[in-house]
């Protein structure tokens, strides 16, 4: 009886921390992926009998605003055009073969995931820009694919056409992702991927638009992930071309890879467009200014 009360205290213990590693991990992904909100609106969207592939019709002609992503030529995009027709679309191609048509959007260089396609278009359209600027990703909705789409079936196309244009315009900057997690929470705001070094190396040279600290290096950075964001012109046009000619020659001269580099534009667009550098709005207040849901 001795010998088994000693083999099974261990085991009881390992079992229980086991069990409590595996709950704070789950808990983390329950979070992130906003699990409750996506199921019960797939409940919803199949007791409707509604199908995500055809959403109501958009009718209007196109406005003052673009939508500008970034995909590798593998990718189906097709849905932009088909779900969102009032936007101006600029998709640009970072790994284009040679059968690729000539109309094809590209970049000048295949690194720093999006951040290529989002920097080219500003700089080949600084003195055209539309009102409006949404920067998104390639892959329309998914649980896995798409998590960071905050929209309650993590569909792109239910963000863009629930996105409130007057505030875009009056904040100048939003993430389209307004839930904390990654990027807000405490732990997060110590960012790995911004250093002193490279915060000092991605900004010098930079001008000193209205909003720029080029000399202060923050303690913290933090906000919510995945580089989708909407800004003004009225924003952009705060920061001279050399600005974002500079960063993108950045992303082209950095030793860092393409994923290092992707990422550390990722938590810099925020600061970029004329935030501070933890900019984390109140999740409640983020959902209604935003997206309306009040």
């Amino acid at each position: 009886m001795r010998w088994t009360l000693r083999f099974a205290l261990p085991a009881l213990l390992l079992l229980i921390i086991t069990l409590v590693t595996l709950y704070i991990k789950f808990a983390q992904v329950w979070d992130q992926y906003s699990a409750p909100s996506y199921a019960w609106a797939s409940l919803q969207n199949t007791l409707r009998g509604s199908t995500l592939d055809n959403p109501p019709a958009v009718v209007g002609k196109v406005e003052d605003k673009v939508v500008i992503m970034a995909r590798v030529e593998s990718e189906d995009t097709r849905w932009v055009a088909e779900n969102l027709p009032d936007w101006q679309h600029a998709i640009y191609t970072v790994n284009p073969s040679a059968s690729s048509p000539n109309t094809t959007l590209t970049t000048p260089q295949n690194k720093g995931h999006e951040s290529m396609a989002y920097l080219t278009y500003i700089i080949d359209h600084y003195t055209s820009l539309p009102s409006t600027l949404a920067f998104i990703h390639p892959h329309r909705r998914g649980f896995r694919d798409a998590w960071h789409t905050d929209t309650p079936l993590h569909d792109n196309v239910d963000a863009l056409r629930t996105l409130r244009l007057p505030y875009v315009q009056k904040n100048g900057y939003v993430n389209l992702r307004c839930n904390w997690n990654p990027g807000c929470k405490k732990p997060h705001r110590k960012n790995k991927h911004i250093t002193a070094e490279v915060w000092q190396e991605v900004f010098k040279g930079l001008s000193k638009a209205s909003f720029s600290q080029p000399d202060y290096i923050p303690g913290e950075v933090g906000a919510a992930c995945c580089a989708q964001f909407a800004v003004s012109r009225e924003r952009v046009l705060e920061r001279p071309l050399s600005d974002y000619e500079g960063l993108r020659q950045w992303v082209v001269d950095t030793r860092m890879s393409d994923a290092q580099s992707g990422r550390v534009m990722e938590f810099l667009w925020h600061v970029i467009f004329g935030m501070q550098a933890v900019y984390c709005p109140d999740e409640r207040s983020c959902y209604c200014n935003v997206y309306g849901l009040c």
